[in-house]
């Protein structure tokens, strides 16, 4: 298609005090009943509905100088009467979500998803599209970072991080490559032959660019080696030039979003490395990230849920499957640093431990399974309240334990010559290596025992049923104990409980969660109560709370005054045991078969 005949888009950085994008549609050949557009309702990897409509501010519409009447027509779509030729679009979107779904613009730098800012062309989603992209009247210096690749040939075709025009093959590519543009700090290596760009926006004094760089060059490195052991090819060089990591610091922030080439990622500043500077603590939480959302461009954006083959933008997509891609994810990703050697065993124990922390914490994994979680991620695991740990699973976490479980049974079942990584490889080589060249398809639900038998030839079907369908525990302690690893767990201090959660409040103490059937559930307490005194002492904090019970014994009584609302009331609580809340595991012998050592535990 000509570029005369190209839709298009051009971005204008147009208010930075205000956080406003002025945006240009055009489409050279309108619907003739009328051209539809709709934004998404909702981004891929985030599960709930966004409704990112709602920041558009004004929409006008014309065709050839001339008014063309427009109307919405429901939260997400507008209706453009008839016109003789092209449509043109101008509408400003507000953006002032500092988030990775979203959008966010001020004087400092501008960085969007493009299901926050572009109208879709109703009818045309085939269609490839033109990104302008003008460079901003308020600051000079400024350059772009995204995974899109430039419009070669075309004279007005953006240079390497420059302004200009950049080509998307079509809608769903258009929305799949945010973009950064600002002066970020930033470092590029290569894994395989694939460059990878490494873009981090903030503040952020003396950061060691070159260790990231050479820690996120060996992550990414293992995990192309796990899905392309012959080619050793990155998935994204058939759509993109380069893979970028967008990274967002802040003073305490956490999360990531994935794209086809491409993620955006929040993370706090404490956690990133400064040169001269010892290896903060939070540096392997920020590779953890960094890793999940890379093992992504595998796992969710080319292997995907057949309810996600194609994406349907404007309603939930239900599927039972996120302990698999969610859940497979947070399981390979710690584990990808281990062999990637950024991490030594311990360390990876370690990060096990805690993952079984969390799990074991929450009672809700006692009434939802992982496949349900999955399914009602829209309405229940992406809107938590106070009781959610009582209620709900998390298909991350447990999935990863699943995930855990079902490596170490097929290496049992195998007599170690299959793994979990044979099955990656196999939803690989069917699902995943052709989905963006005109194959696409996706994982059927209830597919995943006959797909898990036909790469390992282990029968994991009554292990999902039980562990995955069903809401039984992982029996990890055995399995681990096969492989060399020795699994405890101890309390993790040896202070009576009320086993509740808490939050800091200006006038006491805020009770955040109360988990069910424990002392302070059982003597009364709910949720937002606000605890002021406790046997006739002030509570201000958390700290004040830890030192009074440290003085007590399990078992003894404990008079608690909290506000519920604006009344005063007086509750006794028995206090309970320590919880075993500290998952412990050590390797007691060695690792026998060279595979498992190659590719860890």
């Amino acid at each position: 298609m000509k570029n005369a005949q190209m839709i298009r888009y051009q971005v204008r950085l147009a208010d930075p005090a205000g956080h406003r994008y002025a945006i240009r549609l055009t489409i050279p050949r309108p619907d003739p009943a009328g051209q539809n557009l709709r934004l998404p309702a909702w981004i891929p990897g985030s599960y709930l509905i966004r409704d990112f409509a709602r920041q558009i501010e004004t929409l006008q519409a014309s065709s050839d100088g001339a008014p063309v009447a427009t109307r919405k027509t429901d939260s997400h779509t507008w209706h453009c009467d008839t016109c003789a030729g092209p449509l043109t679009v101008d509408y400003q979107v507000y953006a002032w979500d500092l988030s990775v779904r979203g959008a966010h613009f001020d004087e400092s730098h501008a960085f969007f998803n493009g299901c926050s800012l572009f109208l879709a062309a109703v009818g045309q989603e085939t269609q490839p599209c033109l990104l302008d992209l003008r460079p901003p009247a308020h600051a000079r210096g400024w350059r772009v970072h995204t995974s899109l690749p430039s419009a070669s040939g075309h004279p007005d075709a953006a240079p390497t991080h420059g302004f200009g025009l950049y080509l998307a093959r079509d809608y769903d590519d258009l929305i799949d490559h945010p973009v950064e543009i600002g002066t970020p700090q930033c470092v590029s290596f290569e894994a395989h032959g694939a460059v990878h760009d490494l873009v981090f926006t903030g503040r952020i004094p003396g950061l060691d660019l070159e260790r990231i760089a050479a820690d996120a060059q060996k992550i990414c490195a293992a995990q192309i080696e796990l899905f392309e052991p012959d080619t050793r090819r990155a998935p994204f060089l058939d759509s993109a030039g380069r893979y970028v990591f967008l990274v967002t610091v802040t003073g305490d922030g956490y999360g990531g979003l994935e794209h086809r080439a491409s993620t955006a990622l929040i993370t706090r500043r404490a956690d990133l490395p400064a040169q001269g500077r010892g290896t903060p603590e939070g540096y392997v939480t920020f590779l953890g990230l960094l890793s999940h959302e890379y093992f992504h461009t595998w796992n969710v954006k080319r292997i995907k849920p057949a309810a996600f083959a194609p994406y349907d933008l404007s309603r939930p997509n239900h599927t039972e499957l996120l302990w698999v891609f969610e859940g497979f994810t947070s399981y390979y990703d710690d584990l990808m640093l281990l062999r990637a050697g950024v991490i030594d065993e311990p360390a990876y124990l370690k990060l096990v431990g805690r993952t079984l922390d969390q799990v074991m914490r929450a009672g809700g994994r006692l009434k939802q399974s992982v496949a349900e979680s999955s399914f009602d991620a829209w309405t229940r695991y992406y809107k938590q309240d106070e009781n959610s740990p009582n209620a709900l699973v998390s298909y991350y976490t447990k999935g990863a334990l699943v995930a855990l479980g079902l490596d170490l049974e097929i290496r049992r079942q195998s007599g170690d010559t299959h793994s979990l990584d044979d099955v990656m490889r196999s939803l690989w080589r069917r699902y995943g290596r052709d989905f963006y060249q005109g194959r696409p398809r996706g994982v059927a639900e209830g597919d995943m025992p006959a797909l898990i038998r036909a790469a390992t030839g282990a029968d994991v079907t009554d292990f999902i049923a039980r562990h995955a369908l069903g809401r039984e525990d992982v029996p990890l302690k055995s399995a681990l104990a096969r492989a060399g690893i020795e699994l405890s767990a101890q309390p993790e201090h040896t202070r009576p409980t009320l086993e509740v959660r808490t939050q800091a409040d200006p006038a006491g103490l805020r009770l955040a969660t109360v988990y069910e059937q424990g002392p302070a559930h059982r003597a009364g307490l709910s949720a937002g109560d606000l605890l002021i005194a406790a046997d006739g002492l002030r509570i201000a904090d958390a700290a004040g709370l830890d030192r009074l019970l440290d003085a007590r014994r399990p078992g003894e009584r404990l008079a608690l005054h909290v506000f519920r609302r604006d009344e005063l009331r007086q509750y006794t609580v028995r206090l309970g045991k320590p919880a075993a809340l500290r998952h412990q595991l050590k390797r007691v012998s060695p690792t026998v078969p060279a595979r498992d050592a190659a590719e860890g535990t």
